[in-house]
């Protein structure tokens, strides 16, 4: 009897024993759920923030010439070096010249002769007049010698005339630049024969700005027209421009000519915007890469792109509610602007997302959220430069259209 009170007194111990064992660890079990996945979370950027349509073209010369002689004859000498800046009336080419000058010569010793017959004539016809009243000279003698004077001026008057046209031929032989450029290599070489108005010497494009046309599609034309309504829709926005080993914008320019009609064949409208190019950066001929200012937004929300999630073809974020639970969230999706992306729709100022972890929670989870900067500061000083560079092109672009319109 007492040894079966000891036993039981022991198994009553031991089952004691292990349910204090196993409550601590139940609790832990109940309360893991409910510290949540650690995630970084970030509110979003909610700041001023302009769209921007993409657009690629080439970039073109406002003038270009290929320059050719005015007069035939065999070139003397090359006065430019190659490749280099000329001005307007630069001295490009010399030709020969010397049959000019001989042919200046002559012409002048025969007007010399023109005008002496002419006073010849003049003198004649005084005497004829003055002997006229005497009736000692006929009336056929005083017309014969009105008319030698009318010849004789006419003879004067072509002289004169031929003269003026050696004289620019003369001229010619020394061949200068009509615009101011950028100069290509001489086709023509000293020694050779030219022949007016159809060896080309040379090409010159004029570079102290240049031009670069794309093309518009006509569903982004008629949105434009629809958020600025005019005529003018484009022609007051600033363009920025990349080139093909550029990664930023930042060669900024204006719109200074629409087309007047859409391609039918192709659905476009031809633009051109205009560019400075004092440093003779750019070149013709070079492909570019353009952003055409669109809508603007005083309260545009900007997020991380990692920030991001992919479901079949949506785009989505993960919101960190009140409770610190996720919640799914689709999203719209703007442009780039550096590391971050304009989000359109799906969310507002205040939301915090997830920003990192994405991939470790689902959608009413709860998490521990560790709060991290959307962006650093280098990025929004960035952000910010980037707007102020939009708002004061605005204004020349204004003034640009202004100038257009101007001219309509």
């Amino acid at each position: 009897m007492h040894t079966f009170i000891r036993v039981s007194i022991v198994i009553f111990g031991l089952i004691a024993l292990s349910a204090c064992n196993s409550e601590p660890s139940q609790q832990s079990q109940a309360q893991a759920p409910s510290q949540g996945v650690p995630v970084d979370v970030a509110s979003v950027v909610a700041r001023p923030v302009t769209q921007w349509d993409t657009f690629t073209g080439r970039l073109e010369a406002p003038e270009s010439v290929a320059l050719r002689p005015r007069v035939s004859g065999y070139i003397d000498m090359v006065t430019f070096e190659e490749g280099q800046y000329v001005n307007r009336g630069d001295t490009l080419f010399l030709i020969d010249n010397r049959q000019f000058k001989a042919e200046v010569d002559r012409l002048t010793a025969q007007l010399d002769e023109a005008k002496s017959r002419l006073k010849l004539a003049k003198q004649d016809l005084t005497r004829a007049e003055g002997l006229r009243n005497s009736q000692s000279v006929s009336q056929e003698v005083l017309d014969t010698r009105a008319a030698s004077v009318n010849q004789a001026r006419a003879v004067v008057a072509q002289t004169t005339a031929a003269l003026d046209q050696a004289r620019l031929n003369r001229g010619f032989a020394r061949v200068e630049a009509p615009i101011s450029g950028r100069i290509s290599r001489a086709n023509i070489t000293q020694g050779n024969f030219v022949t007016a108005g159809q060896s080309i010497l040379t090409t010159i494009v004029a570079t102290d700005r240049l031009y670069a046309y794309f093309d518009i599609d006509e569903t982004t034309w008629l949105n434009y027209q629809q958020n600025d309504s005019g005529a003018r829709a484009v022609d007051d926005k600033p363009v920025a421009m990349r080139l093909a080993n550029e990664d930023a914008f930042d060669h900024w320019g204006s719109i200074n000519f629409v087309d007047n009609q859409v391609n039918a064949g192709t659905g476009t409208l031809r633009v051109r915007a205009v560019f400075e190019n004092e440093q003779q950066q750019l070149l013709p001929g070079l492909f570019a890469h353009l952003k055409l200012a669109g809508e603007h937004q005083e309260k545009g929300i900007l997020i991380a792109e990692k920030a991001i999630g992919t479901d079949l073809n949506n785009k989505y974020v993960l919101v960190v509610d009140s409770d610190k639970k996720v919640q799914y969230r689709a999203v719209s999706l703007g442009d780039k602007v550096g590391s971050l992306r304009i989000i359109e729709s799906g969310l507002q100022a205040g939301d915090t997302i997830v920003v990192d972890g994405l991939q470790r929670v689902r959608p009413g989870a709860p998490v521990t959220p560790n709060k991290v900067e959307m962006a650093n500061p280098e990025t929004l000083e960035s952000l910010n430069a980037w707007q102020q560079q939009v708002d004061q092109n605005k204004d020349l672009a204004r003034v640009s259209a202004d100038q257009i319109a101007g001219t309509r």
